[in-house]
């Protein structure tokens, strides 16, 4: 049995699927190439991940956490947070303050949190987010994800390493989605592929 089927039988496909490392990833080999010397050199900036939505921003940064930390200390080291479920600048002073401002004992080095949707948030709430950023910086290093650049505040995207996230070209989608129908044991015309990949 694939180890991407050993989870729970209820979990969505989008998760049960989702890249486990960075090696799983189909696209932006760039993108990834750069973010793994990084790792590997243990200097990973403030990241900006921008493009539009279903392009791998979200599991890139997730198999980036999960190469650096141990499913043990995963939970005390990554904070991961969807910005449009909290837009205003409470979000920013309560959870991602509180977890920026304290350190592990589990591990040296850094924190992580991923902000996802974060053009979804107000220009207060990114500007209180930029001074936790410069306060922190040693202690913590921040994700932003989002679809739209222009939505993210320049004095943020100036504080981050930006990369952009081109939509998945039809070849590099078929083999996944092959390999996905074929795990879950169901049967999809040719006509139903079409419409998938263009999804």
């Amino acid at each position: 049995m694939s180890k991407d089927t050993t989870q729970s039988p209820n979990l969505p496909w989008v998760e049960k699927y989702r890249p486990k490392q960075l090696d799983d990833l189909i696209s932006h080999k760039d993108i990834i190439s750069t973010i793994s010397k990084f790792v590997s050199e243990e200097r990973l900036p403030h990241l900006l991940f921008y493009g539009p939505p279903g392009t791998g921003k979200t599991s890139t940064i997730l198999a980036v956490a999960k190469q650096i930390y141990s499913p043990k200390e995963f939970n005390s080291m990554v904070l991961e947070l969807n910005a449009s479920d909290d837009r205003g600048i409470g979000i920013v002073r309560g959870q991602i303050l509180s977890f920026a401002s304290t350190r592990t004992i589990f591990k040296k080095g850094f924190k992580l949190v991923i902000l996802d949707e974060a053009d979804a948030m107000t220009k207060d709430a990114q500007n209180a987010l930029r001074r936790v950023i410069e306060k922190f910086t040693e202690n913590t290093r921040f994700c932003i994800i989002c679809n739209y650049l222009s939505k993210i505040i320049p004095a943020l995207q100036s504080r981050c390493t930006r990369f952009r996230f081109g939509p998945l070209k039809q070849e590099q989608m078929v083999p996944r989605l092959d390999y996905v129908i074929s795990q879950e044991n169901v049967k999809v015309s040719q006509s139903g592929m079409k419409a998938l990949v263009t999804l």
